[in-house]
């Protein structure tokens, strides 16, 4: 099962699909709640990390498999490590791109963020002031993702504000893209479609996760694939191991869109590495 992040869609997954059902997987690929023409409830609670991951596992009951190989990217990455954490049955095999898992902490993590890296930080900005991004985005819906999709953007100094919300009312796009124009219609058809408050409202319920994962076993045991990219924002776990410690990690020379960048060798990586595991 193949779980997008934001802001993107299940169409991110377009060169995998194929691949995987080539090599004979049963591949399922949902838009997550609050994306495309899955539900989009108003309240935000309804976004948390025990409604995603619940999402999964009924999908998985739809299908009739008591587990899966789940496989996620940004967002979706922290879905699957959350529905690891949760619901450890039903997860036979994880596959993680860029974003690494997130130790728990002591303190609640938009606390945390807000601590170290200020009030204008996105994550901390989506909580504290709820509604003001989404309508900016929703604007520029266009200008937004067309700015988002990019890869080898210089590095250029930190300007004032919410860096997202800078990005979205940016009118020359740094970098180059990495979506053709009619890639990028159909990210931009499906926000103006929904908007993107569905998905926002998965960073307004960091703080609950840290609280419903507060009596969860944090270690995961199952096999685990972690793929980064060299140029990503993300940054990368120095203690990776000690909280999943049967992890293999692949470096790609590309950013953040990681499966959408380099779909070839993204595919090799997946495939090398569940082949490797199947004949175990």
């Amino acid at each position: 099962m193949l779980c997008h992040g934001w802001p993107e869609h299940a169409f991110s997954w377009r060169h995998q699909m194929p691949a995987l059902a080539a090599a004979g997987y049963h591949v399922i690929v949902p838009n997550q709640r609050g994306y495309g023409n899955s539900s989009r409830p108003t309240e935000v609670t309804d976004y948390d990390i025990a409604h995603l991951s619940g999402d999964l596992v009924a999908l998985l009951d739809h299908y009739g498999y008591d587990d899966a190989t789940f496989v996620g990217h940004d967002w979706g990455a922290a879905v699957v490590w959350g529905l690891t954490l949760l619901h450890p049955k039903r997860v036979s095999k994880v596959i993680n791109l860029s974003l690494p898992y997130l130790e728990r902490g002591n303190k609640p993590w938009i606390e945390f963020m807000e601590d170290v890296l200020g009030s204008d930080y996105y994550f901390v900005h989506f909580n504290r002031q709820p509604g003001v991004a989404d309508a900016v985005f929703e604007e520029n819906t266009f200008r937004f993702l067309r700015n988002m999709y990019r890869k080898d953007v210089p590095i250029a100094e930190p300007q004032p504000g919410n860096a997202l919300i800078n990005l979205a009312r940016m009118e020359n796009p740094l970098g180059e893209p990495i979506l053709s124009d009619s890639e990028l219609s159909v990210f931009v058809s499906a926000f103006e479609s929904t908007g993107f408050t569905g998905g926002l409202n998965w960073y307004r319920n960091l703080d609950r996760n840290w609280r419903l994962l507060a009596d969860v076993n944090p270690i995961i045991r199952q096999p685990t694939l972690m793929i980064y990219g060299d140029r990503d924002a993300v940054a990368r776990s120095e203690r990776l191991t000690e909280f999943v410690p049967n992890v293999e990690v692949v470096s790609l020379d590309c950013g953040h869109w990681i499966q959408q960048e380099k779909p070839d060798e993204t595919n090799q990586a997946i495939l090398r590495w569940l082949n490797q595991r199947d004949a175990a």
